[in-house]
């Protein structure tokens, strides 16, 4: 969730994006990422071909040079069972516009070596607002994942809660998803994610909310029960105590703001 943004002021809005139009080369920063071999940033279109893909991806997939997998797709440069999820991911988000946060994947380490990494995707639009690709950054799980706290079954219930987050989520069945117990369920979403396993279903369920505040007309109750709260007031307060703002004074703060940017 990014509410940082909602405060721009059209001023700041239109400096920053100025900026950014008078770059060179705007795609100047993507070296930076070469710097982080644990870390796998990769632009693609709506095809799902590669823009650009940083250093590690370069080593991990065998090839030559970068240069290797511009035009390319993902069944081109990994295992089909892992460019099977990440286009479907990618699907998705083309679909709905909507971000992917927080997914765990198979990936390979620069040893050959499958892992897990976690994958975050934004979409990307042109100056007409259309949607014409994404930007993907993944980080290896490396100690994790070769201390074994993660797994198929692991990332099976972290799957499960992104995307029934709606439901109510016991811990208890998530653990049994990852066929673990509750307390070694929320160990390792603690050394995964830095936060409980508790925390983390607040997460989900206030992200998915801040983009139904910000991309539907729907009732603030509605949104609430579909994303998971018990109800409104369930909703209100633990948005608050996120954010600072209720959910009511974001959407207005949001509407403000594209009011001001349209004059």
């Amino acid at each position: 969730m990014q509410i940082d943004r909602v405060h721009l002021s059209p001023e700041i809005t239109a400096w920053r994006q100025d900026f950014i139009a008078r770059l060179a080369t705007p795609t100047a920063i993507e070296p930076l990422f070469d710097r982080l071999p644990d870390v796998v940033f990769s632009i693609k279109d709506r095809a799902g071909r590669y823009i650009f893909i940083s250093e590690a991806c370069v080593e991990r997939c065998g090839l030559e040079n970068r240069g290797d997998a511009i035009g390319r797709t993902a069944h081109d440069l990994f295992p089909k069972h892992m460019a099977d999820r990440y286009v479907r991911q990618d699907e998705t988000l083309f679909r709905t516009g909507r971000a992917v946060v927080d997914n765990l994947d198979l990936t390979l380490f620069n040893d050959g070596q499958p892992g897990w990494c976690l994958t975050n995707k934004v979409p990307l639009y042109d100056r007409d607002k259309v949607l014409i690709g994404l930007a993907c950054l993944s980080k290896d799980l490396i100690e994790p994942s070769r201390a074994g706290y993660i797994d198929a079954r692991f990332a099976a219930a972290i799957d499960h809660a992104l995307t029934h987050y709606a439901e109510p989520l016991p811990i208890d069945e998530l653990a049994d998803l990852a066929g673990i117990s509750a307390a070694q369920f929320d160990r390792r979403m603690k050394k995964v994610f830095q936060i409980s396993a508790c925390q983390f279903l607040i997460k989900v369920r206030i992200d998915a909310a801040t983009e139904r505040l910000a991309h539907s007309d729907d009732k603030i109750a509605d949104i609430a029960i579909a994303c998971g709260f018990c109800d409104q007031s369930a909703l209100s307060r633990q948005f608050r105590q996120l954010t600072g703002l209720t959910p009511r004074q974001y959407r207005s703060l949001l509407e403000r703001n594209r009011a001001e940017a349209r004059n």
